[in-house]
Parts: structure tokens; sequence; C-alpha cells
């Protein structure tokens, strides 16, 4: 039997009810990888899950079957910065080149904006270290606690690709 089509594609506002879902799996899977927490995001309503996907913001999903199986989403605060957070793909589909295929849609994205471009990786997941280095990112050495009180720690990564586009959009 073979194994099911994957769509990965942008979502927005319409798709939150999609989004929760492999949010709340992420993070039921992997608590250490992410800022928040499965407890918090359970409390969230439906206007929060909708703003999450909103237009200052990137979200992408891979889906096979109607069910989530790989996910990740961009911000860009104030700073000009797009911010790639939730990266996670679903046990089961992992070492299928998903993450690369969700990054690479999030990255077009940043790319349309002249965005520079950074992510937090927890410090001792060599994987998705793995996936973002073979993908160009650069550790900074810029450690924070994972979130507050915690004992893990993430390390800011960026683009350097990504500096000179936004550079030069700047001077334009």
């Amino acid at each position: 039997m073979s194994e099911p089509e994957v769509d990965v594609r942008l979502v927005g506002p319409q798709a939150w009810s999609l989004w929760r879902e492999g949010r709340l799996r992420a993070l039921a899977d992997s608590p250490t990888a992410f800022g928040s927490t499965y407890e918090r995001e359970l409390a969230f309503t439906t206007d929060q899950w909708r703003d999450r996907l909103a237009s200052k913001s990137a979200s992408v999903l891979a889906t096979a079957d109607g069910a989530v199986v790989a996910m990740g989403g961009g911000f860009v605060p104030d700073d000009g910065w797009c911010h790639l957070f939730g990266m996670w793909v679903d046990p089961a589909w992992r070492r299928l080149g998903l993450s690369r295929r969700v990054l690479d849609l999030l990255l077009a994205w940043a790319s349309e904006r002249r965005l520079p471009v950074s992510l937090e990786v927890t410090v001792g997941n060599e994987v998705a270290r793995a996936v973002y280095e073979r993908t160009g990112f650069v550790a900074t050495g810029e450690t924070r606690p994972l979130r507050p009180g915690a004992e893990e720690q993430v390390e800011r990564m960026v683009l350097p690709s990504t500096l000179d586009a936004a550079a030069q959009s700047k001077d334009s």
C-alpha cells in the first residue's frame, strides 16, 4: 500500500480548527520543543486561534487524508524580522522531507516580503538543528530559557541569505 499524498500549503484564519488540532498534537508530542505549553493553548478561544493565523503571519500545514502531519509558522513583530516557530512533524511522518517542504513555503513567504529570517531551536535537539543548518541557518550563540522557569535553553539561528535582501529592501 502506498502512502497518502501530502498537501503542504499556506493557510489562513479559516483553517483555525485544523491548525489547533496540529498544534495541540505537537505540544503534547514534543513539549520541550516549544515556548508554549499544551495546557496554555488548550484554553485558547476560537478567536485566539484565528488571530494566530492573521495577516502578519504565515502558517503552513501539511495534511494527509485530512490529518495534520507537519506544520510551522512565521510571525513578523515590530522588529521587521520573520521569526519561524512551531515547526513540527508527526513522528510517523519524520524523515520524509516534510520539515523542508514546510520551511520552503515559509521562506518563500518571507522572501516575497524581503524579510530577514530567524528561529530558535532547543539546545540538544540535534535533528532539528541539522535540518535548519542544511537549509542555511547559522547559530548566533544567543541563548535564553525555552520559557520562563524552564531549564531547557533555546538558541537563536538566522538565515544569512535573507539579510542581504532585507537590507536592499530598506535601501530602495
